[in-house]
């Protein structure tokens, strides 16, 4: 098993953009797998794995299982604050992606780690979490509902500061986190988020209330997984 993990700090990058370099891993991650299948063991080549940080320009997007009336505005309106809006094939419903807010992208080879979707999902929430008390921020899980919550227990008001939404194939994993830092939250008031009509959003410099440096979150992440998972961190250079 590789444990090897590469990370990638892209910056700022357009959402499709992002999103084609996903799939051009991917399906290189699983066509090596599928090529181990005709290969004798000392033959078989490791499958690689990755972290992907970005940001994105403003852009809502919608997973496979989702509901567009969730979007509550046209394309007319998007375009004048600037938005973009994408069908994608993660699961989950609609979310939000903008400056200030991290956003991970793992592909893993989960047959690298362990093949569990339902524990792959709480690790990375648990990485969440774990990074949220680095900064004195008490977060958790609402039973039923994927992401990461504060008032997650009394829930007087339960407001989600990092929405999660995933693709797998063969155990190979794509799409991942999005965690509000700096976020302009005021992107959230068009769309149910998450299909979520009852619960807020927040992000770390409302909870704060100062703004955070988004590189120092994204190396605090990457530490609680790469403890999560067993990794092994590799950072690169390379930029989509």
């Amino acid at each position: 098993m590789n444990k090897q993990v590469q990370v990638r700090h892209w910056g700022l990058v357009e959402y499709q953009q992002a999103w084609d370099e996903q799939e051009r891993i991917f399906a290189d991650t699983v066509a090596c797998k599928i090529a181990n299948r005709g290969r004798s063991v000392d033959e078989q080549v490791s499958t690689p794995n990755y972290i992907l940080f970005c940001e994105h320009p403003h852009v809502y997007t919608l997973g496979k299982s989702g509901h567009e009336a969730n979007l509550l505005a046209n394309e007319d309106f998007l375009k004048t604050i600037g938005a973009t809006y994408h069908r994608i094939n993660r699961g989950g419903d609609i979310t939000y992606h903008g400056p200030g807010q991290l956003v991970g992208y793992p592909i893993l080879d989960l047959d690298n780690f362990f093949t569990d979707i339902h524990r792959y999902m709480r690790l990375l929430e648990e990485g969440i979490i774990r990074t949220l008390a680095d900064y004195g921020i008490a977060a958790g899980r609402i039973d039923g509902l994927t992401g990461v919550w504060l008032d997650y227990e009394a829930q007087l008001a339960p407001r989600k500061i990092c929405a999660m939404g995933v693709k797998a194939s063969r155990w190979v994993t794509m799409h991942g986190f999005a965690l509000n830092v700096n976020t302009d939250l005021s992107y959230f008031g068009h769309i149910v988020p998450c299909g979520i009509t009852d619960k807020a959003v927040t992000s770390m410099a409302v909870e704060l209330g100062h703004s955070v440096d988004l590189t120092e979150v994204a190396n605090r992440v990457k530490i609680h997984l790469a403890t999560l998972f067993d990794m092994e961190l590799i950072e690169t250079l390379e930029q989509t």
